[in-house]
């Protein structure tokens, strides 16, 4: 039996906090290859869409983040508090005990707020360095497509995990759609283009057992 494939997706604090509380289950990137029109995006399938190549003798590039069924491992801002993971690679000690670890302290993520013992540590370490065996969030693919970045529904905003406060804020102004406004906001703050409306990597998910 083949061995199911995964892939590392990196996610801020406040969208660890979303999807461990259930309020996100999709997020969108941005396409490295943008389409010149919808009708150069094609799918191999359900959840396997793929954005055509202009050169006919190149691969049609596909979603870097996988299929429907395949797996992404969250990375996060963390710590543990070893000796042996202070000083690199952040190679699993032998004697490190995962759930131990979690449980005691040693090992912690940023997404849950610091505790007095937690702000005596020096550094958080980058999410981007964060290796599989430190990873506590295991998501199951369930869904792949392309679209505009502005047809985001306010179904889908919700799905984005946007704060229920900033919902309430826009709703407050009598908008029609609060939530698509609160994700336009999420979307500029981490330094995408909400104006340019680019084609997205639509990538649906639900959490499975690490």
């Amino acid at each position: 039996m083949s061995q199911i494939k995964e892939r590392p997706i990196l996610f801020s604090a406040p969208m660890v906090c979303a999807i461990l509380e259930g309020r996100k289950t999709v997020t969108r990137r941005q396409a490295k290859a943008q389409p010149r029109s919808r009708a150069d995006i094609g799918s191999y399938g359900k959840g396997q869409p793929f954005i055509r190549n202009p050169d006919v003798t190149k691969r049609n590039p596909e979603c870097p983040f996988g299929k429907s069924g395949e797996r992404l491992w969250v990375r996060e801002t963390w710590y543990c508090d070893h000796s042996e993971v202070m000083t690199g690679p952040y190679l699993k000690p032998e004697n490190l005990d995962i759930s131990e670890a979690r449980d005691d302290g040693t090992l912690v993520y940023a997404a849950d707020g610091l505790t007095p013992y937690e702000t005596d540590q020096p550094v958080w370490k980058p999410s981007i360095h964060m290796p599989r065996w430190a990873c506590r969030i295991l998501l199951e693919i369930t869904d792949v497509r392309v679209e505009r970045l502005q047809d985001i529904s306010e179904e889908q905003a919700m799905a984005e995990g946007v704060g229920i406060e900033a919902i309430e804020s826009f709703r407050a102004t009598g908008v029609d759609r609060p939530a698509g406004f609160a994700f336009r906001d999420l979307w500029t703050s981490t330094g995408g283009d909400w104006e340019a409306n680019p084609w997205v990597w639509v990538v649906e998910f639900k959490q499975v057992t690490p």
